[in-house]
């Protein structure tokens, strides 16, 4: 059997974030060597606390999580629970997790882990703002080459942006952060809204999860059932898109996404458009192509390997 993908899963659950840690969870071609918690979609609190909820969920207590950074490098933090609750997880009642968080900085597990494991090993998967990942780069900056390849979750272009006209969430989060990721050299796959708004929850795929009749596939139905609400409203479509799955559905199959090599620019200046991902799809600068952007997606095989792969856990 060919060995497992090693990666670290950064992020800040989120229904969504959720669905991608269970795909991941229930999928034996990955090796999660960490999740580190960042502030985002809620403040650091709930993050790190709904990512072991989930670990638990899929009885895997033995999952290492770590909390990290608990505002943007520059900017004050900016949250949504008005997409994702209160809790950030609103949805099933899910208990309080009993398992540790780890009492490492997420930042220290992330420049250690890749100083110690063999170079060109480790795929970092940010799912939220990418401020843990800035400051492991601004740490320890011979991280950079070692890592195989960064795939993320963020910004947007012909969709616009879904928190201000030219900007996704998790990229106006911390645009810093992200600017410094973009400019890192670092092979980066990046999921932008443009596809993940293509990977709708409609009402029949809510219900495949409900139909596996299990604790999983029960809770990831009532979370997205209460995730959706928000986007159905605002778009007008049947069901919300589920963005940061994209992320590690596209590490077990990549043939279910299409994109191309561009230049990814990120801006930090302007007030109007902060946050906003220029992407020069068309190739109209001699800016160096620093990303592999995915605009197209299979969504009915998205869906079919969610519900596979969650259906292995319990």
């Amino acid at each position: 059997m060919p060995q497992s993908r090693k990666i670290i899963i950064d992020t800040d659950p989120g229904q969504d974030d959720a669905v991608a840690i269970l795909l991941a969870l229930g999928s034996s071609e990955l090796e999660i060597v960490g999740i580190t918690a960042v502030a985002g979609n809620v403040p650091l609190k709930l993050t790190q606390n709904n990512a072991r909820k989930i670990c638990e969920l899929a009885g895997r207590p033995d999952i290492k999580v770590y909390a990290g950074a608990i505002r943007p490098l520059t900017r004050e933090l900016v949250t949504a629970e008005e997409v994702h609750g209160k809790t950030g997880l609103n949805g099933p009642q899910l208990p309080e997790p009993t398992m540790p968080l780890q009492e490492q900085y997420a930042v220290d597990f992330i420049v250690e882990t890749l100083m110690r494991e063999e170079s060109g090993t480790i795929t970092l998967c940010p799912l939220g703002p990418l401020t843990n990942i800035a400051l492991a780069l601004i740490r320890e900056p011979r991280i950079a080459p070692r890592i195989k390849e960064i795939v993320l979750m963020g910004g947007g272009f012909f969709e616009g942006g879904n928190v201000t006209p030219a900007a996704e969430f998790n990229i106006y989060v911390d645009p810093q952060a992200a600017d410094l990721v973009f400019k890192s050299g670092i092979p980066i796959v990046m999921m932008p809204l443009d596809v993940t708004h293509k990977a709708l929850t409609s009402s029949k795929r809510i219900q495949a999860f409900r139909q596996l009749g299990t604790k999983v596939g029960t809770a990831t139905a009532e979370m997205l059932e209460f995730f959706e609400r928000y986007d159905e409203e605002k778009y007008g479509t049947d069901g919300g898109p589920l963005h940061d799955p994209c992320v590690i559905a596209y590490l077990l199959k990549p043939e279910l996404f299409k994109g191309r090599r561009c230049n990814v620019s990120v801006e930090t200046a302007s007030e109007l458009t902060m946050g906003m991902t220029v992407i020069d799809w068309w190739g109209v600068t001699k800016r160096e192509k620093n990303a592999t952007v995915m605009r197209d997606i299979d969504h009915d095989g998205f869906f079919a390997l969610l519900v596979e792969r969650l259906g292995r856990l319990n």
